[in-house]
């Protein structure tokens, strides 16, 4: 484990290794390959599934801070959790796989051929090998971005005193201090580059990227798509951006992905996609120390429904305060849809009810750390209640069950909601509930970010 400060030296002795001190487009999404998280079956990896979809809402929750007018890229699936898409970045471009997420605001990668990864989720005996480091020595567009730069506060979400903070020996250049970011399960730490990025035809300057020296339990770089200065939809002035998010069941299939659309259409218009419903964003709650959760895209969750019946969650949940406790958001990077203890045991007791034909499995519980689970072994047709959300601005929507029970083997299904308490300690504050990407499985999810709103439809994505 690298400590902050030693972390920090690390990044900054390697400034040395720098050879200079001074409208929509398409793009796939990715799963990782199989053989890189060493599962041994089924429940372990929904086990590894719970446990990182937990450290995901308890980090979201109490974050800590420091020519063409569309463009489309392939996106893949990663049985990690995630969904990746392919980048290329610098002069000549180096191209590399990034994690989609809607969560967080800031775009970094690994980063010089000293790149340091602890604990990343690798099997092979030389594990950083397969991390494909960014080389700013190979890059004629590559800079060190200035601590007097504007942007320079993006990346620390903060204003920087560049004569106080950038006053040890390192810093005598000017230079924007190392950052250091934290993740639900994990770190990453380094240096702030004003590099190209390449997008098909479409070349952007200028533009902010991290280059991490160091990381822990990071499977590769994240593109962070939320609402910050530093994102990649607010540094590229997308009016819009939408995915469809390819089933789970194709996980680190390099020949299977689905789609990431950028839209750079600059002009006002509030015509709406065909077949899509939208709900209108909700206003972020402004919260001193909390500048993250300014980041995130919280949604008007009215009502929850199973098999027809409501389920009376406490409306705190749904609806953010102004101290930033409760309300609904949707994130790309976490797994299994997080709910609040007291938000999750209702939602859990109707299930329990209404499910009659299956004993319920709670060594399997125990186990894997999601509930309730049943035994469906012995059943021909499996057949569970109907889970609907209805969203402010009149739309609703009946999820798949796969989208909201795992099948393991054929004998176990559980629900893939997860809760504090359950799996790990319980942790209060922050959102109430948080939109998984495995509830989002076959769904085509646009962010029209010109006129606040989010548009879904059920589509099988290819």
């Amino acid at each position: 484990m690298v400590s902050v400060s030693s972390s920090l030296l690390y990044c900054l002795s390697l400034l040395s290794l720098f050879p200079f001190i001074s409208s929509s487009i398409t793009i796939p999404l990715q799963h990782p390959q199989t053989n890189q998280i060493p599962f041994q079956d089924q429940y372990q990896k929904l086990n590894h599934l719970v446990t990182t979809s937990l450290a995901r809402a308890r980090h979201l929750k109490n974050p800590q801070t420091t020519p063409a007018t569309t463009t489309t890229a392939p996106l893949f699936s990663h049985s990690y959790g995630g969904y990746s898409v392919s980048l290329s970045f610098g002069t000549p471009p180096q191209t590399l796989s990034f994690i989609m997420d809607t969560g967080s605001d800031i775009v970094w990668f690994p980063c010089t051929s000293h790149y340091l990864c602890k604990h990343c989720s690798f099997s092979s005996s030389s594990p950083s090998s397969r991390i494909q480091p960014f080389i700013p020595k190979e890059s004629s567009s590559s800079k060190l971005l200035g601590c007097k730069n504007p942007k320079c506060s993006w990346i620390h979400h903060s204003n920087i005193n560049c004569d106080q903070d950038c006053s040890i020996k390192s810093c005598l250049n000017q230079t924007c201090p190392p950052y250091m970011i934290f993740y639900g399960s994990g770190t990453t730490g380094g240096v702030a580059l004003s590099e190209t990025l390449h997008l098909h035809s479409l070349s952007k300057p200028n533009f902010l990227v991290g280059c991490s020296v160091f990381s822990s339990h990071q499977p590769a770089g994240i593109a962070g798509f939320g609402r910050g200065l530093s994102s990649l939809p607010s540094q590229l002035g997308l009016g819009k951006f939408s995915y469809c998010l390819l089933s789970h069941r194709f996980d680190d299939d390099t020949k299977k992905s689905s789609s990431l659309v950028l839209d750079m259409e600059q002009l006002d218009s509030d015509k709406k996609t065909n077949a899509l419903v939208y709900t209108p964003f909700v206003k972020n709650p402004k919260v001193d120390n909390k500048s993250s959760f300014s980041v995130y895209y919280y949604l008007g969750l009215r009502r929850i429904t199973v098999g027809g019946h409501h389920v009376k969650v406490p409306y705190k949940y749904l609806s953010p305060g102004e101290d930033g406790n409760g309300g609904v958001i949707i994130d790309s990077g976490t797994t299994f849809t997080f709910m609040a203890r007291e938000a999750f045991e209702p939602l859990s007791d109707e299930f329990i009810r209404q499910i009659k034909d299956y004993r319920r499995v709670k060594e399997i519980e125990d186990a894997i750390g999601l509930r309730p689970c049943f035994n469906v072994s012995d059943a021909k047709t499996v057949s569970f209640p109907e889970l609907r959300l209805y969203f402010k601005g009149g739309a609703d929507v009946a999820l798949p069950v796969e989208n909201y029970f795992a099948f393991v083997g054929g004998e176990v299904a559980c629900l893939t909601v997860v809760t504090d308490g359950v799996a790990g300690p319980e942790r209060v504050g922050g959102p109430g509930m948080i939109l998984g990407n495995f509830q989002m499985q076959n769904f085509y999810v646009e962010y029209d970010l010109r006129n606040e709103r989010l548009g879904f439809k059920q589509e099988k994505c290819k």
